[in-house]
């Protein structure tokens, strides 16, 4: 249990569980956006029920991520003090727009729209809500140009051993970035939608509330069906620009030991011995990796072993290779992920579109079942890129065994895994615990009745009154 080690499952746990929460928050509130607008364009009560029953869902996962997102910050310190030093000057940039100008953002108008249903008027409230969306995708964008400088450094200049920003536009100019952002939202959207559709169809199953929950999840799965295409699509254009920028994660996350010939096949599965650079068992697609990385049935992918005499004559000796199997498999089981979500969309879209949903009980539980598949895909996607990285913090420029706090004891990294984690299985209880009972409890106004009112802040003709 070297402090090395310990660091890097600290991180990945932190992380993996913080980003349950982020993609969930930026679908969410984008749903809500848009029941809200049908309600104030359709002028029908049942979309208001719709974005206050779901709203309540966002605002309960929007207060535990940011309680797990605040350690984030608080490791680039405690257990990378060396990476912080490095590129402190870089990351800081991003970081802090992202808190000063997104998140602020976000939890203003948040709480406006909280409050503000009986205050404002439907469009000034409406517009709440459309800027917490706006707010929540901006938090993406800056922390993911963070991010892609770490996976494709660009803007900076190195002085005395650290790298200093000399360029901010080329660090929101970055290809990475525009590889990487639209393939996190489009994958933050249908996670949304169908945690939404499932929940609904969870409902359904029970008969209970049918008029409320088929409406929740037409729109969601719509939302669902877009979003499961063009994280589809984006990821394509992802893969491609790795085998420009990162040929060896690109490389591993294939198990290509040497080169794949022209035209190169893709491998389905195989059993990967990474201690003999070899791999038994494989199941090939002919030209399929060819396609993958060039957009054409032609083409040779670099393999490992080429790439690792490549990277000691630029960068001296060491071993440039990931850990293959977990690049290999994150890769798959994500890619298995999209394909359900793409293929569970359009299977939903029909059913909706044909009113046959209600009747199609095994869909409905296989739509209960898919609420894990987005959070399975997201992790396996994030795993892919942060391993497929390895060695490398800062790639090309700082490998992550010199990124580690050097006064940090493995005793210390211990203590505060297990007290995070412990902590961390606190939250999740609580949170599932919030999300059953507002679940149970249903949609506001099931309980109420509605009669002719002139209330000057209704702008229906309606007023609720308790029975």
């Amino acid at each position: 249990m070297d402090v090395l080690s310990l660091a890097r499952f600290q991180y990945a746990a932190t992380t993996i569980f913080h980003f349950f929460f982020v993609p969930l928050s930026i679908g969410l509130v984008l749903i809500v956006s848009i029941m809200e607008t049908m309600y104030v364009v359709k002028k029908n009560p049942v979309y208001k029920k719709m974005a206050q029953f779901w709203g309540k869902l966002f605002l309960i996962n929007f207060a535990i991520g940011v309680v797990t997102g605040i350690l984030q910050e608080f490791q680039f310190g405690m257990n990378w003090s060396e990476y912080s030093r490095f590129m402190g000057d870089v990351f800081g940039a991003p970081l802090a727009i992202e808190a000063l100008l997104a998140f602020f953002m976000e939890s203003t108008f948040i709480g406006i729209w909280l409050f503000g249903w009986d205050r404002l008027s439907k469009g000034a409230h409406l517009a709440c809500i459309w800027l917490v969306t706006a707010g929540t995708t901006l938090s993406a964008l800056w922390i993911l140009t963070a991010n892609s400088f770490m996976q494709h450094p660009v803007g900076f200049t190195i002085n005395n051993g650290r790298a200093e920003m000399n360029d901010f536009f080329a660090l929101l100019a970055n290809p990475q970035l525009w590889v990487e952002f639209p393939h996190t939202v489009f994958g933050s959207f249908a996670t949304g939608a169908f945690v939404v559709a499932g929940i609904s169809a969870i409902v359904l199953l029970r008969k209970k509330h049918i008029d409320f929950y088929k409406k929740s999840f037409k729109i969601a799965i719509v939302i669902g069906l877009i979003s499961s295409l063009a994280l589809t699509f984006f990821g394509h254009f992802q893969a491609q620009y790795l085998v420009q920028t990162q040929p060896m994660k690109m490389a591993a996350s294939e198990a290509l030991w040497k080169d794949s010939g022209d035209p190169g096949a893709w491998t389905v599965t195989a059993s990967i011995d990474p201690k003999n650079h070899e791999n038994s068992a494989e199941i090939k697609i002919p030209y399929l990796l060819s396609y993958l990385s060039y957009g054409k049935f032609s083409g040779s992918v670099k393999g490992m072993e080429s790439l690792q005499k490549q990277y000691v004559e630029k960068y001296g000796e060491g071993n440039y290779i990931p850990p293959v199997r977990t690049t290999f498999w994150s890769f798959r089981i994500m890619t298995i992920m999209g394909g359900i979500l793409c293929l569970l969309a359009i299977i939903g879209a029909i059913l909706a579109w044909r009113n046959k949903l209600v009747k199609s009980r095994f869909f409905l539980h296989c739509m209960v079942a898919s609420i894990a598949v987005p959070f399975i895909g997201g992790t396996m996607g994030w795993i892919m890129t942060e391993i497929g990285r390895q060695p490398w913090t800062v790639f090309g420029f700082m490998q992550t065994a010199a990124s580690v706090s050097p006064n940090v004891s493995a005793g210390a990294l211990l203590f505060s895994i297990i007290a995070f984690m412990s902590m961390y299985t606190i939250l999740a209880v609580v949170m599932i615990y919030l999300f059953a009972r507002v679940i149970k409890q249903g949609p506001s106004l099931d309980n109420k009745e509605t009669v002719q009112s002139n209330d000057p802040f209704d702008g229906e003709g309606y007023h609720v009154v308790t029975q």
